[in-house]
């Protein structure tokens, strides 16, 4: 599941679209997954995150986990609702989406990201930037500020080769990354794959889903992400029906 290995601190609050998902143990918070805001009151993630046994938080605005910082804003989500289809087993329709309980403030710390075109497809090689808390690197600790690595895009039809990911990666997936430098890890997961359209916005492009499990930064095995653009109507159908 996945952080960022070989990346770098980002510039505080470049990413004002990134949240932390936080989970309550032993009367304290502690950060899970990442994710996206893309409405005022709507979270994107991933549904591997998510567990019926836990009780969750959204921190929006936030650049450093550990510090109280202005402009940084606390939500309990309102309803969470996870793909009907999602696989466990096969990693497959691994998405998720968090209704909060009210309505966030936009300002300079939060702004929502956009989502691609419906069915949008980037070509190999496109850079786009992972983001998260995750590990620094395999099995370390994860990040104090939000960290940021570029992973170009790797296409379908090299992802799927026999000596990259084979048959596990779908069309519902996009792969990034795979150099064996820089890579998503633990704690990265839910977490946007941020790419940036040819209008100048930001797209979230992806939600990261898996990586290798002999080291996040495994070359030939680039992080795997849920391909947002896959799902634009299933989100539209949830957020309208709720």
């Amino acid at each position: 599941m996945s952080r960022v290995v070989g990346g770098e601190d980002v510039r505080p609050h470049s990413y004002p679209w990134q949240i932390s998902l936080q989970y309550a143990k032993d009367n304290k918070w502690g950060h899970t997954c990442g994710g996206t805001l893309i409405a005022t009151n709507w979270v994107l993630t991933a549904a591997h995150c998510i567990s019926n046994t836990l009780t969750y938080r959204v921190a929006l605005g936030k650049h450093n986990l550990l510090e109280e910082e202005a402009g940084s804003v606390i939500i309990t989500p309102e309803k969470i609702i996870v793909h009907e289809k999602w696989n466990t087993l096969f990693i497959v329709n691994d998405i998720a989406l968090i209704k909060l309980s009210q309505h966030v403030e936009l300002s300079d710390t939060i702004q929502p990201a956009c989502l691609p075109a419906n069915q949008a497809l980037l070509a190999n090689n496109y850079p786009c930037f992972v983001t998260g808390w995750g590990r620094i690197k395999t099995n370390g600790p994860i990040a104090d500020n939000l960290q940021q690595a570029l992973l170009p895009v790797v296409d379908h039809a090299t992802c799927t080769q026999k000596d990259w990911w084979g048959g596990q990666v779908k069309p519902t997936m996009v792969c990034a990354g795979g150099d064996g430098v820089v890579s998503g890890c633990n704690g990265d997961s839910g977490g946007p794959l941020n790419c940036q359209g040819e209008n100048g916005a930001w797209e979230v492009h992806g939600i990261v889903s898996f990586g290798s499990g002999l080291s996040c930064n495994y070359a030939k095995k680039p992080t795997v992400f849920t391909r947002v653009s896959g799902y634009i109507d299933w989100i539209d159908e949830k957020i309208a029906s709720n």
